[in-house]
């Protein structure tokens, strides 16, 4: 089945939604005095205005426009704003530090940078002399500075509507003028390793994804859709136009302090998250259940076994007995209510992406009737690219692909490929490393969907219903000194959906003797633990490196152990002082760890593993 098309560019279909829904509720956002909305058309003109004002400005065919803010709704008007005047936006993560801001913000050519607060224009100011090509700052919210380098968006907007009723119709002339094969987006891979690449996407790889996620039926108008993660990522990006493309009310509210408080405020329909949030409510909603008592934790891991007979049953296309329906409705009341109260209660389902979900996460949520549908893609290929859906899912996979995506499995190695539309023009300024990941395809092959294989860099298989299972990153794919391979993410995540007490894992072995692992403990529930057992006063290292918490946690290691080949054993471990986190600078922004970075730090540790490696066999 080919996904529909009817749009030559974003902006296209952002006018065509606008135009046919008006007067419906686009976005839902949070202000000092509470919530409000934003109808579609006063989106559409202040989203007009802030492309007039760039107009005005003198903002070329596909120049760069940076934003770097949080996720809030002025991101999306901006964004469509860039997008209406004809140029392209760079997405910078709010959480980069100064020079990653010169470096992406140099290596872009990027003209006018859109800044959420006076936080982010001062790192911006620190490197003023180093991004001269830089020649406006526009604030959102604060005040002018810098010697009217810096302007608010008030100011922008004000300068676009004069400059629109100036000019009348040019800047739909600028509009028309748009074609699919036009840059749209920068979007610079926030990466585990190395200096981050640009990633050149086209109008029409957006809008591509956009109408096959709307081919699918999954989401509908009448769906309330909370956006949370960073829309300088590629996953919050397309769910930003598919909301467009289908016409449906977004919350939008980058605030994760506040997430589960505006959930419950809100009550949306459907949400997107990295497998970390699943991961923390876990780890809060069992930790939560074994403090509570004897006699409540045995109603929990009662309601929780019922839960995965009718888990099963579902996944098999089949409903339980009356018997079975009944205990699992008493289940639902005295347990799982609370579960789905935290998202707000109205939740049909999540689309987790990003990272992969390990299995026995999705069954413990799906036991607890929470629908979490994981789904695959690549910055690269436009983010959506691969996805299970609400009446067609299968836990372990990423599930079918979008309609006019082609994949295969290269057979060498068992590398994912992947080609359609959405697949990106190429990395900005980096003609080898493009041609390194794209294959181009024979010219009789090329017609309409896309020109080039893409080497995404993933091991994976389709299943005989066409269902396809990320095993793991090509190159973090660990091959022991006795020559086995190992796929560490997928021992990372079993150890995490097994442990409520552990944020983050990072198996270690290439061309060593054995598997060993750092972990580092999720302090909120570690704390938890530790006041219930008398150690209350420890701080989170000394935590870490004291016996009881260690033998506390070895029989989930052992666990691990137990479902393991002999070659894929943790044979030693050890408690990381720290958490891995963005702030520390071991998570990237979508928080994934930064592999080689935490192994270079933790170095001694590793090396210690493998001293008497000898002798340990």
């Amino acid at each position: 089945m080919a996904a529909r098309t009817s749009f030559r560019s974003v902006p296209e279909m952002w006018l065509h939604r606008i135009s046919s829904t008006p007067d419906s509720d686009a976005f839902q956002y949070p202000t000092a005095t509470g919530w409000k909305t934003m109808t579609w058309k006063d989106a559409g003109a202040r989203a007009r205005a802030i492309a007039a004002g760039l107009q005005a400005l003198g903002l070329r065919r596909e120049e760069r426009c940076a934003i770097l803010s949080m996720t809030r709704v002025e991101w999306i008007l901006t964004d469509m704003a860039i997008l209406l005047a004809g140029g392209a936006t760079t997405t910078i993560y709010q959480s980069n530090t100064p020079d990653e801001c010169r470096y992406i913000l140099a290596d872009s050519g990027t003209r006018f940078v859109f800044c959420e607060d006076a936080e982010q224009v001062e790192k911006l100011a620190s490197v003023r002399e180093r991004i001269p090509g830089v020649e406006k700052i526009i604030l959102t919210t604060g005040r002018a500075a810098h010697d009217g380098w810096v302007v608010t968006l008030e100011e922008l907007e004000r300068i676009g509507r004069a400059w629109d009723k100036d000019n009348p119709g040019k800047l739909d002339d600028v509009v028309r003028g748009v074609e699919s094969h036009h840059l749209a987006t920068l979007i610079y891979t926030s990466g585990t390793t190395g200096e981050p690449k640009g990633v050149e996407l086209t109008q029409d790889c957006w809008v591509f994804e956009a109408e096959a996620m709307d081919s699918l039926g999954i989401l509908s108008p009448a769906d309330k859709h909370f956006l949370f993660l960073p829309l300088a990522h590629s996953f919050a990006k397309v769910l930003e136009l598919a909301t467009i493309r289908v016409g449906v009310l977004t919350v939008v509210d980058g605030r994760i302090d506040t997430l589960v408080q505006s959930l419950g405020e809100t009550s949306p329909t459907v949400m997107a998250a990295v497998p970390r949030i699943f991961e923390k409510v876990y780890n809060k909603f069992v930790a939560t259940a074994k403090e509570s008592g004897r006699a409540r934790y045995k109603v929990f891991q009662w309601a929780i076994g019922i839960g995965r007979q009718v888990s099963a049953l579902r996944q098999k296309g089949q409903q339980p007995n009356k018997t079975l329906a009944f205990q699992h409705a008493l289940a639902d009341r005295l347990v799982f209510s609370k579960l789905k109260a935290t998202f707000g209660g109205r939740m049909r389902f999540f689309v987790s992406g990003g990272a992969p979900l390990s299995r026995d996460m999705a069954e413990f949520f799906h036991a607890a009737d929470v629908l979490v549908l994981e789904g695959y893609g690549l910055t690269e290929s436009s983010a959506a690219s691969f996805v299970n859906r609400p009446g067609d899912f299968r836990f372990g996979t990423v599930g079918k692909p979008l309609p006019g995506v082609e994949v295969k499995i290269a057979e060498e190695d068992g590398e994912v490929l992947l080609k359609g539309r959405g697949i990106m023009r190429g990395y900005h300024n980096r003609p080898e490393e493009t041609r390194a990941v794209l294959t181009p395809v024979a010219t009789s092959q090329k017609q309409q969907n896309g020109t080039a294989w893409l080497h995404t860099g993933d091991i994976g298989t389709i299943d005989a219903d066409g269902f396809l299972k990320i095993t793991d990153r090509k190159k973090d794919l660990i091959k022991t000194s006795g020559g086995k391979y190992v796929a560490p993410q997928l021992l990372e995540n079993k150890l995490k959906a097994l442990c409520p007490y552990v944020s983050q894992v990072l198996v270690h072995g290439d061309n060593r003797n054995y598997c060993t692992a750092l972990i580092a403990l999720n302090e909120e529930s570690i704390r938890s633990w530790a006041i219930s057992n008398g150690l209350g006063g420890l701080s989170y290292a000394d935590l870490a490196k004291d016996d009881r918490v260690i033998a506390f946690m070895q029989p989930y290691v052992d666990q691990l152990n137990a479902q393991l080949a002999s070659y894929e054993t943790i044979k030693r471990w050890v408690l990381l002082p720290v958490d891995l986190t963005v702030e520390n600078g071991f998570l990237t922004p979508t928080l994934k760890v930064k592999r080689k970075l935490v192994e270079a730090e933790f170095q001694d540790l590793l090396d210690g593993f493998y001293a008497d490696a000898v002798q340990a066999i």
